[in-house]
Order: structure tokens, then sequence, then C-alpha cells
């Protein structure tokens, strides 16, 4: 069923308006993350900066003497606008989490709320930085007509550690210094109790959550950096009849893992993810691959800037 987002139009392709009809509500949530996407969640990095917030923007700063690199708010900027123009150019809508100085980092759209097939989650995010990002996602979801499914409660859990491999089948992350293992539990619970399958499984803390490690590209087939996962997980996908475009760790390190797919054999990567984007293409995606520099060595990768609002069905 394809997924359609706005309002209920006549045949001629003009929007209902009379004042006897009621317009059609658009449907949101996703089902799966490989369908073809049509709306997206950013943020905008106008208050972007680096910070220590955690494994990944403290191995940058640490080795900032020795590898010379340096953060500028206009390159980001640039970056950002161009992976931009790719969702568009590729007819996706782009939706904005409002910008907010104190919330500098808020643009990181994935983890303060996640999409689902009941409507959105807002989490319960564990960084100072980040623990009043919820405010600007529940404003969206609300100005939108959006239903919020559920809150996080129990301990902490962040929208990247929510990942649909496939629809029925949600994989749920925790390391501890991000998502918690009480709170990675209780939306496995609310998963399971809508009829669907929830796996949670702890991570090494420097791949921060679990789209770190594990993307779905296409109906059973996963990008993922098999060797940092544990050997009982890699078993019961390779089980349930998932394949495997395997990242090296040094790759998956640098968020080589947090690419988005934009359906329809079109994936969204990074400039760094150089041998995995080669063998993505040999395997006949069509594969964008904008310089985010800025982005991940200030802890995020495309997956990591994004939330999917709607996706048609697989």
């Amino acid at each position: 069923m394809e997924c359609t987002c706005g309002p209920a139009r006549n045949p001629d392709g003009k929007p209902v308006t009379t004042a006897t009809t009621t317009p059609k509500p658009p449907r949101w949530g996703i089902t799966n993350d490989y369908g073809p996407l049509r709306d997206v969640l950013l943020g905008v990095p106008e208050f972007y900066r680096w910070i220590d917030a955690g494994p990944i923007t403290r191995r940058t700063l640490d080795n900032q003497e020795h590898t010379g690199v340096e953060f500028n708010l206009q390159t980001a900027m640039a970056q950002h606008a161009e992976m931009v123009s790719i969702y568009e150019s590729n007819g996706v809508t782009c939706h904005y989490l409002d910008a907010d100085e104190a919330l500098h980092r808020n643009f990181f759209a994935r983890d303060s709320s996640a999409m689902t097939p009941w409507g959105a989650l807002i989490c319960h995010m564990q960084l100072k930085s980040r623990r009043a990002d919820y405010v600007t996602a529940i404003r969206f979801y609300q100005d939108h007509g959006i239903p919020i499914w559920r809150y996080a409660t129990a301990g902490h859990f962040e929208g990247g550690d929510f990942n649909i491999l496939e629809p029925g089948f949600v994989l749920i992350g925790y390391c501890g210094e991000r998502s918690e293992r009480e709170g990675s539990e209780q939306v496995a619970g609310w998963v399971r109790e809508q009829g669907w399958e929830a796996v949670a499984a702890p991570i090494s803390r420097e791949f921060v959550h679990m789209d770190g490690l594990v993307a779905p590209l296409a109906p059973k087939l996963l990008v993922a950096c098999v060797d940092a996962m544990e050997d009982w997980l890699v078993a019961l996908l390779r089980g349930r009849g998932f394949e495997f475009v395997e990242v090296g760790y040094a790759e998956a390190r640098d968020l080589g893992v947090n690419l988005v797919a934009l359906g329809n054999d079109r994936v969204l990567s990074m400039q760094g993810s150089r041998d995995l984007n080669g063998r993505l293409r040999a395997m006949g995606f069509e594969v964008f691959d904008p310089d985010m520099s800025m982005f991940t060595l200030g802890g995020g990768g495309v997956h990591c800037l994004c939330q999917a609002l709607c996706r048609d069905e697989a």
C-alpha cells in the first residue's frame, strides 16, 4: 500500500476544499526502512558546534593536534544543504525541527524520536546537551497533526537504537552511554504488544547506536559491521534470511554503516565510505555520496541526521 501524504484531491488534481467535505488527513508512519522515502524529518544546524558528546566526537577532539581537522560552520551548512538537495531531487519532502540555540544538536533528528507504524515514539535522551531535544520533536508532531504513540520513560532511549529491519521485526540496541537496557526493553515490550517481534541487543559504546552497526538496504539485505556484532545476533539475523553487505571495522567506526535507503535501489551514503559505496554500485545501486565530514567528525552520519516520516510499504 502506498503511503499518502497530503490533502485529499478531486479527480482534476485540485485539493478538496468544499464546506461539505472533510479533507483527508495525511497518513504518517513507516512499516519498513527501505521502501521509497516520501517524507523525512531533518533539522537546521545553524547553531552547530563540536563538543564532547560521546566516543566519536571525543576521538575527533582528542586527535585534533595530530589530524589538523577544524570545525567550520559554513562548511557544515553547505554540506547539509547538499544532503537536502539530494533528498529533494529524489522526490522526498523535507520537514524541519525548529532550530534552538540551546538545543544546538537537535538537528540530529534521528534520536529525539522514532517513527513507527503506530505513530511517533518520543525518546528520553541521556546526554545533558540533548535532554530537552524532545521539546522540538513534540512540537513538530503536534503542529503537523502526526500522532504520538508512546513516550520512553523506563530508562534513557534514543531513536538511533530503533531499527525496523522489515515489516513485523524491530532490532533495538543499547550501549548504556546513550540508550539503556531498561529503556530499550520497555520499547521492545510496546512493539510486542502490537504483534510485532522485537529483539533488544547490547552494542559497543564506540558505535553509539544500533544504526552505527546495522542499516536496512532492501528486503532481506542489510549493511552491517558483522565483526562488531554479537555472534548470537548475527546468527539470529542469518536465521531469518537476512544477507549482509559487510562493512569493515575502520569504515564502520567512521559511521560508514550510517546510510539511508531511499528506495528503488537508491542509497544516500557519504563520501567517506568509499569501499562500501563502490561495492553498492557494483551491486546495481545508485549511490549518492556527499561530503558530510563536518557531521561524521562531530558525531553523526546521514542516518543520524534524519527521521523517516513516510515510506511506501515494501
